[in-house]
């Protein structure tokens, strides 16, 4: 078995450590999936660096507390590597990242975040002498007015972090100053000059057509995620994003395509088969849609939406028992919301009809 067997990794940003493409190669490789984003079964979120480069602190920071409320957790690009086999194990070190927040005077949420981009040796605990000496530096820049986020793009280009725990570090007026004796330079993070991959083009299209589709721009989101997946055809997110402005455009059998696009690519990708069992059922193709609703189950048996939705399809086929046993399963998970109560009516009318049928 493979060091992610059965896991689906989401990836958040842009990956200073290689193309998206070779990413999912080698973490199918390990035995699991690679996806865009936080999703239904996502297990691991990798934090890339190019995140750095596109997202403000708070939309970081957001993101942190939506993998860690879904269970997932959050790992470095580094911590990716490790995991993979392609980068030795960290030094091992004595602090946890609350002793390292208490000894240093760094908040621990900015230990957390710091880590996730690798501006420590250690990208998760236990953390290092070296690291403690490092988190002691960057409390006295956070307290000199830099947020988390510029020492961040500040060190995360630095070949061997470890190294500036050797030298003086100091918030400038042009940014993050590095000090040795006879020498100083400023950490600017910017790196090289060079030409624009097709991956960092198919990362910013990827955003672009995020910011249409949270503006309700469909139409120009849809044509900016098929964009996206001209420039790298495996994003099964991408597909799945599309169709779903597909949808919201009234273009169905488009839609539906994209989904089953979706789906080729990442067959574990709960939500694009509840979608398309939903396009499925809405142009009367029932059978299809109950098989893709067992579909997404098997995926995430705890998938509430789409055991209401087997429930009411199974109901219609005739099917009662199974109805009654998804509906009694569905109130199980949602007791009290919206759809609580249409279970239960189910659940009431399944037992008038066997109480007449006598």
């Amino acid at each position: 078995m493979g060091a992610l067997t059965g896991i689906t990794v989401g990836l958040a940003g842009a990956l200073d450590a290689f193309p998206r493409r070779i990413a999912a190669r080698a973490v199918g490789t390990a035995g699991g999936s690679l996806r865009r984003g936080v999703g239904r079964g996502t297990g691991l979120v990798v934090f890339g660096r190019g995140m750095l480069r596109r997202w403000d602190a708070a939309r970081i920071g957001a993101l942190l507390d939506e993998a860690t409320a879904v269970g997932a957790q959050p790992v470095s690009e580094t911590g990716l590597l490790r995991r993979l086999g392609l980068l030795d194990a960290a030094p091992d070190g004595p602090h946890d990242a609350e002793a390292l927040a208490r000894l240093s005077g760094l908040a621990e949420r900015d230990v957390r975040l710091l880590a996730l981009f690798d501006a420590f040796e250690a990208d998760t605990a236990p953390f290092t002498f070296r690291d403690l000496i490092l988190a002691r530096k960057y409390a006295a820049l956070t307290n000199a007015g830099a947020g988390w986020d510029t020492i961040a793009r500040a060190v995360h280009r630095v070949p061997d972090v470890g190294a500036l725990a050797a030298l003086t570090l100091d918030l400038g007026s042009e940014g993050i100053v590095a000090r040795r004796p006879g020498w100083q330079g400023t950490l600017d993070g910017q790196g090289t000059l060079g030409l624009v991959a097709p991956e960092e083009d198919a990362d910013d299209l990827f955003d672009a057509a995020g910011a249409a589709e949270e503006e309700g721009d469909w139409d120009r989101a849809a044509q900016l995620y098929n964009r996206c997946l001209t420039l790298d055809p495996s994003d099964g997110v991408a597909a799945f994003n599309r169709a779903n402005c597909l949808a919201a455009l009234g273009r169905a059998a488009e839609a539906a395509h994209d989904y089953a696009r979706a789906v080729k690519r990442d067959p574990r990708f709960a939500d694009a088969w509840f979608n398309l069992a939903r396009l499925m059922s809405d142009a009367g193709h029932e059978d299809a849609a109950r098989r893709h609703l067992s579909r997404a189950l098997t995926i995430d048996p705890a998938y509430a939406d789409a055991m209401f939705n087997l429930a009411r399809l199974e109901y219609e086929a005739g099917n009662g028992v199974e109805a009654a046993r998804l509906w009694r399963a569905y109130l199980e998970h949602d007791a009290d919301g919206e759809w609580a109560q249409r279970a239960r009516n189910g659940l009431a009318l399944i037992a008038l009809e066997r109480a007449a049928a006598g």
